[in-house]
């Protein structure tokens, strides 16, 4: 999804604060009055579940996203969104300055991660670098990131070659602990439900399990993948 300076932006805020919803509204229009960018904001949302909905109705090119939803949290609408197939952008907005929040957020499917405290200098660069399919990191944000990418995906690279898994098992693995039907994961991955259940049952016999909650407890166990 790549914009021009021209064309008008839409934006979903989400933040429980709507004073901090107004002051990032303030920020977008003054992006739009300088030519930076054009933003049109088509909802503001102070839980998931408003989140989720002006997702499915306004169908939002880019969200700006806290993690502090009570009583949920940012991640479990990442999560959610998910299934809604949306192309949009999510760049989190967050207070949130511990590693392991900017590197569940990333996976979980943001594009940026921006502390509250830095975003008059770095929103616009956020916005801009990801609506040009891009991930933004800054620095202060990025070296935590790939420290803890790095520490689990060498576990997770290493139990699966342990667990002799090939790739493509792998990957039905992640969208079963994702909780995904045989349905989804052949969508998801552009094959037959056949092929799905082939590749299920090869994961089981690798693993020693006979159902689905087994395996997804022992991947977990064996660190093959995160929930």
């Amino acid at each position: 999804m790549k914009v021009s300076a021209s064309q008008l932006i839409s934006v979903l805020l989400v933040d429980d604060d709507p004073r901090f919803r107004q002051g990032v509204q303030t920020l977008l229009d003054f992006y739009s009055t300088n030519g930076a960018m054009q933003f049109n904001v088509v909802g503001h949302a102070a839980s998931v579940e408003q989140a989720l909905s002006l997702t499915v109705e306004q169908s939002p090119a880019l969200t700006l996203l806290d993690l502090e939803l009570p009583p949920d949290n940012g991640i479990s609408f990442l999560a959610r969104r998910r299934d809604l197939t949306q192309s949009g952008k999510v760049i989190v907005l967050s207070a949130h300055q511990e590693d392991e929040w900017v590197f569940r957020a990333m996976q979980a499917g943001a594009s940026g991660y921006v502390f509250k405290q830095n975003l008059s200098t770095q929103l616009c660069g956020a916005i801009a670098t990801v609506l040009h399919n891009e991930v933004y990191l800054s620095p202060e944000v990025a070296a935590g990131f790939f420290r803890l990418f790095h520490f689990y995906a060498g576990r997770s690279l290493e139990a699966c070659h342990s667990a002799n898994l090939t790739e493509r098992e792998q990957e039905v693995l992640h969208w079963l602990v994702q909780g995904a039907s045989n349905e989804t994961i052949a969508q998801q991955l552009h094959i037959t439900v056949a092929t799905v259940k082939a590749h299920l049952t090869a994961i089981f016999e690798k693993l020693g399990v006979t159902s689905r909650t087994q395996a997804i407890v022992r991947a977990l166990k064996l660190g093959l993948v995160s929930a």
